[in-house]
């Protein structure tokens, strides 16, 4: 999806636990929600 709105080199980080130890994390390991960080860049 990035690369389709004009960013190059995306690179994707390794899954990150985002909701460890929250009030919602019940309900994020109910939905298997997980993050990742992204980094990329526009050319120009």
């Amino acid at each position: 999806m990035l690369e389709q709105t004009g960013f190059v080199d995306v690179e994707i980080g390794p899954e990150w636990d985002t909701f460890g130890g929250a009030e919602g994390e019940a309900n994020a390991r109910t939905f298997d929600v997980r993050g990742y960080a992204f980094v990329a860049r526009l050319p120009g």
